[in-house]
Parts: C-alpha cells; sequence; structure tokens
C-alpha cells in the first residue's frame, strides 16, 4: 500500500494541473510572436491555456497519449517538428511522453512553480508551453521522461 501512496504522489507533483499557475511569457522574444488577442483567436480555451498560460491538461484526456501511429509530432501554435514517434513511450504518466526531443526546436527553462525546481519544456519558435521534462525516463535510452500536454500538440502521420 505504501508503494502505491508513493507512486500516486510522485505523478501527482510531476505534472499536476491543479498546482500550476497560469503565467505568460512576456519577456523573451520568439520567431514567431502574436499578441495575446491573435493567440486566443488561433486556439481554443484549453490549447491556450496550456501554450499560452504554462497550464496543464487533465490526465489522461488526450488521445495522443495512446497514438501509436509512425509521424512527427508539431507545435499546435506553430507546427514547429518537435517528437519523432519513434522516441514516445507509454510512461504511466496520463500524458504523451518521449525520451528525447527534436534537437534545436524544444527549449528549456526553469519552472519554480510548485515550491520546487523542474525543467519547463517550450516550442523554441513561439515560446509555447509542452511540458517538463524528469529524469525518470527510459534506462536503456536517454534516462529523460518529456511529460507532454497533447493538447500543445498535433500529430502528423508518416506516409
Amino acid at each position: 500500500m505504501y508503494k502505491i501512496l508513493v507512486a500516486l504522489c510522485f505523478l501527482l507533483f510531476n505534472c499536476n494541473s491543479s498546482a500550476q499557475k497560469p503565467k505568460n511569457r512576456t519577456s523573451e522574444t520568439y520567431e514567431i510572436t502574436k499578441t495575446d488577442a491573435q493567440w486566443k483567436a488561433q486556439l481554443t480555451d484549453m490549447e491556450y491555456h496550456v501554450l499560452r498560460q504554462a497550464g496543464t491538461e487533465p490526465r489522461y484526456s488526450s488521445l495522443l497519449n495512446k497514438n501509436k501511429q509512425a509521424g512527427t509530432y508539431v507545435c499546435k501554435a506553430c507546427n514547429t517538428p518537435l517528437f519523432k514517434s519513434e522516441h514516445k513511450y507509454d510512461s504511466g504518466s496520463g500524458w504523451p511522453s518521449f525520451d528525447r526531443e527534436i534537437e534545436g526546436n524544444v527549449a528549456f527553462s526553469t519552472d519554480n512553480d510548485l515550491g520546487y525546481t523542474r525543467t519547463e519544456e517550450h516550442c523554441a519558435t513561439c515560446g509555447g508551453h509542452l511540458g517538463h521534462v524528469f529524469n525518470d525516463g527510459p534506462r536503456n535510452t536517454t534516462g529523460k521522461r518529456h511529460c507532454i500536454n497533447g493538447v500543445a500538440l498535433t500529430f502528423i502521420p508518416k506516409h
């Protein structure tokens, strides 16, 4: 019972939507920039909440979590390729997870919103919040778990 409780607490604090505070990324400049009104017009309410306010979608809510097709995951806001399907795995966290990003297309920053330091991931082209990266991924590859909001992604199948 103790192990289950520890595992549940671990998952809740690694990608917890209710604990994250909305924030706007205004101090950095990106290749693609839009006004707040333009982002709101382009994105759904949940996409805007995640991508522009660093929110988190509910666990297991994304259809991409179980997607096993070959292809590329791109930024929902600007179509920048972010992750390849061959690097996706089921982490059991409730969000799409990858063991690596497409180098140069994902940027990283420090997030202390939960009272401890995490590494936040965002699109290097438009600054959209994607999720966080943790050091508890597959040991046989990179050891990284890129815990990504599915609502921040569009999947492009390989032809």
